[in-house]
Protein backbone atom coordinates (compact mmCIF):
# COMPACT_ATOMS: atom_id res chain seq x y z
CA UNK A 1 0.00 0.00 0.00
CA UNK A 2 1.55 3.32 -1.07
CA UNK A 3 0.94 6.66 0.72
CA UNK A 4 -1.74 9.24 -0.96
CA UNK A 5 0.80 12.23 -0.33
CA UNK A 6 4.83 12.33 -1.33
CA UNK A 7 5.59 15.22 1.57
CA UNK A 8 4.29 16.96 3.88
CA UNK A 9 3.71 19.86 1.59
CA UNK A 10 1.67 18.07 -1.05
CA UNK A 11 -0.81 16.67 1.64
CA UNK A 12 -1.20 20.53 2.98
CA UNK A 13 -1.76 21.41 -0.58
CA UNK A 14 -4.23 18.63 -1.17
CA UNK A 15 -3.66 18.52 -5.32
CA UNK A 16 -4.37 22.09 -5.66
CA UNK A 17 -7.75 21.85 -3.66
CA UNK A 18 -6.11 22.89 -0.66
CA UNK A 19 -8.25 26.31 -0.27
CA UNK A 20 -11.70 24.52 0.06
CA UNK A 21 -10.62 21.56 1.50
CA UNK A 22 -9.01 23.33 4.72
CA UNK A 23 -12.01 25.56 4.49
CA UNK A 24 -14.32 22.43 5.01
CA UNK A 25 -12.48 21.75 7.84
CA UNK A 26 -12.40 24.89 9.41
CA UNK A 27 -15.86 25.00 9.18
CA UNK A 28 -16.58 21.90 10.39
CA UNK A 29 -13.93 21.98 13.57
CA UNK A 30 -15.46 25.48 14.09
CA UNK A 31 -18.97 24.21 14.26
CA UNK A 32 -18.23 21.24 16.14
CA UNK A 33 -16.12 23.75 18.57
CA UNK A 34 -19.96 26.14 18.60
CA UNK A 35 -21.60 23.02 19.45
CA UNK A 36 -19.53 21.90 22.00
CA UNK A 37 -19.62 25.62 23.70
CA UNK A 38 -23.50 26.09 23.83
CA UNK A 39 -23.70 22.81 25.31
CA UNK A 40 -21.84 23.29 27.74
CA UNK A 41 -23.88 26.87 28.14
CA UNK A 42 -27.04 25.21 27.79
CA UNK A 43 -26.23 22.30 30.31
CA UNK A 44 -25.20 25.58 33.15
CA UNK A 45 -28.56 27.25 32.28
CA UNK A 46 -30.54 24.26 32.58
CA UNK A 47 -28.37 23.64 35.99
CA UNK A 48 -29.21 26.68 37.23
CA UNK A 49 -32.80 26.95 36.81
CA UNK A 50 -33.16 23.24 38.40
CA UNK A 51 -31.82 24.95 41.31
CA UNK A 52 -33.82 28.06 41.47
CA UNK A 53 -37.03 25.88 41.21
CA UNK A 54 -35.91 23.22 43.90
CA UNK A 55 -35.37 26.93 45.58
CA UNK A 56 -38.65 27.89 44.93
CA UNK A 57 -40.49 24.86 46.36
CA UNK A 58 -38.49 24.83 49.40
CA UNK A 59 -39.50 28.06 50.52
CA UNK A 60 -43.26 27.71 49.30
CA UNK A 61 -43.02 24.34 51.49
CA UNK A 62 -41.51 26.01 54.42
CA UNK A 63 -44.28 28.87 53.91
CA UNK A 64 -47.06 26.70 54.07
CA UNK A 65 -45.76 24.76 57.37
CA UNK A 66 -45.54 28.28 58.53
CA UNK A 67 -49.07 29.14 57.93
CA UNK A 68 -50.12 26.10 59.06
CA UNK A 69 -49.38 26.15 62.69
CA UNK A 70 -50.96 28.90 65.18
CA UNK A 71 -49.13 32.40 65.02
CA UNK A 72 -49.82 32.98 68.30
CA UNK A 73 -49.07 31.23 71.33
CA UNK A 74 -51.88 33.12 73.39
CA UNK A 75 -54.63 31.12 74.98
CA UNK A 76 -57.41 33.87 75.43
CA UNK A 77 -56.86 34.17 71.33
CA UNK A 78 -57.27 30.96 70.45
CA UNK A 79 -60.83 30.96 72.62
CA UNK A 80 -62.37 33.98 70.32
Amino acid sequence: MSAAFDSWQAFFAMGGYAFYVWLAVAATLLSLLGLFIHTLWQRKQLLAEVSRQASRERRIRQSKQKSATPQSANPREKSL
